[in-house]
């Protein structure tokens, strides 16, 4: 039994971005300048050119005619709709859905011939209203359209298909594009996923979230202009699921040989006089480990993030799509990324009990920001090799899934102030509104290579454990920094592999400790040896749940996940 006020919400929702598109395309048409043609200023879809621009326009204009045809009539209604007026709205629906494809692959491409900080915002707008109108076409197929609270016959597992495409839809405008837009973008298709979330959770859990009771059984399709394959899945909200948390196994643990001085939770007087009152002045504040940082933090108690069925149920039964790294670190040879769901992570990488892979999961190519980055194959029939390791590294998870983000806190040692970095002015970024977080989310072995960054960094952990080992910037010219490779600035990340040199990794593939003269693991190429590497001081720790690492700015560090491991970062200035 579907929701049908919900419904009607979401249905709304839809309809009022197609009116929104389709009268922006005819404004940017209807304006001329003084030789009679489109601006390519104004507004960021004129950018793209009058041609894409009236391309978009034409489907917008039938998305929201059928729309007008179908919003107010019932599921019942529209199956007495007379069958050549259903041929040509089937006729109109396949069309459309191919030319926003088409639209939507166009705008893509231009994603390649920029760095992603450079593309003109009117490629990114127009992959995204080309993503939000398709997204409301699917809509119109599924049995979350039905207005009446009639299931609308069909099978109860339906459902799942339809949902799969929905979600990854309005995932790729946020993951690729940024859910760019200037009067929808992310605000809308934040909104749509709520929508839609809410009306999944209730039909999922057998209940609402109001309290209303619903029934129990999966939502049946409705009369829809355009026919679905059912691919059943198992339920995943059984008892030992539920009450499952991730493995605490930890396949190797390096010793902590120079323990990084640890208190207990500081108040934000005592963390700013911490800083303010450092025994080295010409270096500043030290790192310092925090113990139960985040006792008030939902994500450690009533949301837990230990167990797989909440995280689950925060991401519509693992169908939201998230980036992964593929390999040991970024740079290693082979090592790439991908778009795969959530689920597909859980049960690839993580916990192969989790989750079954989902079938033809398949996505569009994914421009990766590294450089060094090959982008794999994005389809599930490449399982992982059993020693295979994917990283959610460096992912701003919680402005893709806000009820993530409202399961933490800022910690209070974010709005306190800083001293610049203590060596390289140069290094100081211009001051931050808001503490800027990432995700990192991966099983044991994860590794972020000894690198160091532009802000101060609370390094929050949330689940398992994860080794740190940390460089002083005063010891920079030792720690062989890399530079400038094929035209990007990697100055900030070392050549050194602490794994390696410390003897708990084989030497990756295609690399050698006695190569030629440019090899990174040639000591004469370096200037340091195995001996010289390990005189270089440094400090070290093992984070657990609940604690957090102050890393002042520019401190090198070397981050290696224990077990499966859930930390976040928060940067500040």
């Amino acid at each position: 039994m579907t929701h049908p006020a919900r419904n009607h919400d979401i249905l709304r929702h839809c309809a009022d971005a197609a009116s929104t598109i389709q009268h922006e395309c005819a404004e940017i048409l209807s304006a001329k300048d003084n030789h009679g043609q489109p601006p390519i200023i104004g507004t960021h879809l004129a950018g793209c050119g009058p041609a894409l621009v009236d391309l978009l326009s034409r489907q917008a204009n039938i998305v929201h005619s059928l729309y007008q045809e179908n919003f107010p009539v019932a599921t019942t209604e529209i199956a007495r709709t007379a069958e050549e007026e259903n041929s040509r709205s089937l006729q109109r629906y396949s069309l459309a859905l191919k030319r926003l494809e088409d639209i939507a692959s166009i705008a893509y491409s231009k994603f390649y011939a920029y760095l992603f900080k450079d593309l003109p915002v009117c490629w990114r707008q127009l992959y995204t209203d080309a993503r939000i109108l398709k997204f409301c076409l699917l809509l119109l197929r599924s049995p979350y359209a039905a207005r009446d609270g009639s299931d609308g016959g069909g099978s109860p597992d339906g459902a799942h298909d339809c949902l799969d495409e929905l979600v990854k839809t309005l995932d790729l405008a946020l993951i690729l594009a940024g859910a760019a837009g200037e009067h929808r973008g992310r605000r809308w298709v934040d909104e749509a996923l709520q929508l839609l979330h809410a009306i999944w959770l209730a039909e999922s859990v057998g209940q609402e979230t109001d309290g209303d009771s619903v029934d129990q059984d999966r939502p049946s399709k409705r009369a829809k202009l355009v026919e679905s394959h059912v691919k059943p899945r198992p339920h995943d909200d059984d008892d030992d699921n539920r009450r499952k948390i991730f493995s605490t196994s930890e396949p190797f643990t390096p010793p902590v040989t120079h323990p990084i001085k640890t208190v207990e939770a500081l108040s934000i007087e005592e963390f700013q006089t911490y800083m303010d009152r450092a025994q080295n002045p010409e270096l500043g504040p030290e790192p310092l480990v925090i113990r139960n940082a985040l006792r008030e933090w939902p994500a450690l108690s009533t949301h837990p993030w230990n167990r797989p069925s909440y995280l689950l149920a925060q991401t519509f039964g693992g169908r939201r799509l998230v980036p992964v790294e593929i390999g040991r670190s970024y740079v290693d040879e082979g090592w790439g990324q991908k778009l795969i769901t959530f689920g597909e992570f859980l049960h690839g990488y993580i916990d192969a009990t989790l989750l079954p892979r989902a079938k033809d999961s398949s996505v569009e190519d994914f421009k990766p920001d590294n450089h060094n980055a090959q982008t794999t194959s994005e389809t599930s029939k490449d399982t992982p090799s059993p020693n295979a390791v994917a990283y959610l590294a460096q992912h701003q998870l919680f402005t893709q899934l806000p009820s993530l983000r409202n399961d933490i806190l800022i910690p209070d040692y974010c709005y306190t102030f800083p001293p610049p970095h203590p060596t390289d002015p140069s290094i100081n970024q211009p001051e931050l509104d808001e503490p800027l977080l990432n995700a990192w989310f991966g099983p044991p072995g994860t590794i972020s290579p000894l690198h160091n960054d532009p802000y101060h960094n609370i390094l929050t952990q949330v689940v398992g454990r994860k080794y740190v080992r940390l460089y002083s910037p005063l010891e920079t010219a030792r720690l062989a920094a890399r530079g400038k490779e094929n035209g990007v600035e990697m100055g900030n990340t070392s050549m050194l592999d602490i794994g390696v040199l410390e003897g708990w990794d084989e030497v990756p593939e295609n690399e050698s400790v006695d190569g030629e003269e440019d090899d990174i693991w040639n000591p004469v190429a370096k200037g340091l040896n195995k001996d010289a590497f390990k005189a270089i001081p440094f400090v070290d720790c093992i984070l657990g749940p609940g604690d957090a690492l102050y890393i002042p700015i520019g401190w090198w560090h070397y981050v290696r996940g224990l077990s499966v491991s859930f930390s976040v970062s928060f940067w500040w200035n």
